[in-house]
């Protein structure tokens, strides 16, 4: 039954599908990726900024090695640059942000491009469709029965359902995604900012020993 709808549904079936698995590939990667990255923000904060309070520096850094997480990239950043001026830190964590969640973003621009090519690919098949049947129908003339019109009919409301089912599922996974993605934006934000504050107060007490 399925192989025969996508039969009926004409040439125009095979980018749609193939836009579906390319898709349904990266929901799943992303996912994925997502799911390896979990972390609890604030133990793993508080737990390196004890750290640094102490002075144990070598410690605080071999802890940011085992978070998968992409705050631990940015921690590990600051730590290591600790003696420079907030302001030139600040701004170097803010890059290193930066690219830790474009790596997280990777792919969300091709699964948009699918969210809405989708669509127009199965308008573009109703299309086809109906110029179909209305030829067939300017063949046949006084003779055309329902039949005739069939497979044009067809192609138009299968390519059409196809693209809306593959779109529609894709654009609310991405803003899923997108949604988790900023969530992780704003968690790293705000630790790097207590980072800032940590090293600041640990500098000036080292500095005033």
């Amino acid at each position: 039954m399925f192989i025969e709808l996508i039969m009926k549904g004409g040439p125009i079936m095979v980018p749609i599908i193939l836009g579906s698995i390319i898709a349904l590939a990266i929901i799943l990667e992303r996912f994925w990726t997502l799911w390896k990255i979990r972390l609890n923000f604030q133990q793993f904060a508080q737990e390196i900024f004890l750290f640094l309070e102490r002075g144990h520096f070598q410690k605080a850094l071999e802890r940011c090695e085992k978070v998968r997480h992409p705050i631990g990239e940015v921690f590990k950043l600051g730590i290591l640059n600790r003696t420079m001026k907030r302001e030139e830190l600040e701004a170097m964590l803010e890059r290193e942000g930066e690219e830790q969640i474009q790596y997280l973003e990777r792919y969300l621009g091709a699964l948009l491009i699918i969210v809405g090519v989708e669509p127009m690919l199965g308008f573009l098949g109703t299309i086809i469709g109906l110029i179909k049947a209305f030829m067939t129908w300017e063949q046949l003339g006084t003779n055309i029965t329902v039949s005739a019109l069939a497979a044009g009919i067809y192609q138009a409301m299968i390519t059409t359902a196809s693209g809306l089912c593959v779109a529609i599922p894709a654009f609310i996974f991405y803003h899923l995604i997108v949604g988790k993605i900023k969530s992780h934006a704003q968690e790293i934000s705000y630790y790097g900012n207590e980072l800032l504050d940590i090293i600041g107060c640990t500098e000036r007490e080292r500095s005033g020993r």
